[in-house]
């Protein structure tokens, strides 16, 4: 535990195995997108591919700051893994809510979604970037503390930050479901015509928003009990609440790309269902032609 009265910045000695683990696992997984995105021309998948960097670098500093005494953290360290763990999952949400938009337009569901499809990644992703921002300015209150109330500060306006996240996050699983309920009820022709895996995109995003929302009321509670807390006290529940759901959720989209069903190109016939199935994953671009 942190001395008493003494503002250090872990209350724990971070864990080097755990560290460097993460920080190869999210950087393969980095490469992969990396190599996805290119291939495919999914340009819209790079803020997820920029959050998946931020994970691996976030992972980085952690392993640095491991090699360092308790409690005489340098704040370099510190602050890589501090914003950009914090930062990651916003991200990760601006992806995905350009997926949904895309999807709408490609099974001609305007009418099903709740935010008419001009509107509804701008909506989203400007939440997104009010919770970037102030988390981040958040993020760099705490790193530059000095006594209690910077750092009391700092987390508050982590915390709203985090609240704006989860506000226009839960707006968007509502918009998803209801996009969903009406596309199975009433499915559009497009939707029979579309023979790439949609549907399975969907459930993808289903367990993407659930895995983000987790971790951000895992983070909101976290701030909330401040520094004395025993979420910040105990480095278990970051593995447990951050870091494995922010990795499977790098790895749905590893396993099932939105190439595959919508992106910068559109799957031509069967051609992405076909190489699903075949185990694949990935189309190539050759079978893709521009929409």
């Amino acid at each position: 535990m942190a001395p008493p009265g003494k503002f250090v910045f872990y209350a724990y000695q971070p864990s080097m195995a755990g560290a460097v683990i993460l920080a190869v696992i999210f950087g393969l997984s980095s490469l992969w997108h990396i190599k996805q995105m290119c291939q495919s021309r999914t340009w819209y998948f790079i803020p997820f591919t920029i959050g998946c960097l931020f994970e691996t670098l976030g992972y980085m500093g952690r392993a640095m700051s491991s090699s360092e005494s308790f409690p005489d953290f340098t704040k370099g360290p510190y602050i890589i893994q501090s914003v950009l763990l914090l930062l990651g999952p916003t991200l990760f949400a601006a992806s995905i809510y350009m997926i949904l938009d895309r999807l709408v337009r490609l099974l001609d569901a305007d009418a099903y979604s709740l935010i008419p499809p001009r509107w509804l990644t701008k909506v989203f992703v400007l939440g997104d970037v009010l919770s970037f921002f102030a988390q981040g300015g958040g993020g760099g209150m705490l790193t530059t503390a000095r006594t209690q109330d910077d750092v009391k500060r700092g987390e508050n306006m982590i915390l709203g930050g985090l609240g704006i996240q989860i506000l226009f996050f839960g707006g968007f699983c509502l918009v998803t479901a209801l996009f969903h309920l009406c596309i199975r009820r009433e499915p559009t022709s497009k939707s029979y015509a579309v023979t790439a895996p949609w549907t399975l995109l969907v459930y993808v995003l289903y367990a993407a928003s659930l895995l983000i929302m987790v971790r951000s009321l895992y983070r909101v509670a976290e701030y909330a009990q401040g520094q004395g807390g025993a979420l910040q006290g105990h480095e278990y529940w970051l593995y447990i609440l951050d870091s494995v759901p922010m990795l499977v959720v790098s790895g749905l989209f590893n396993w099932m790309h939105p190439s595959c069903v919508v992106g910068g190109c559109r799957v031509v016939g069967g051609t992405a269902a076909h190489l699903l199935e075949q185990g694949t994953g990935h189309v190539p671009v050759h079978t893709l032609a521009k929409e």
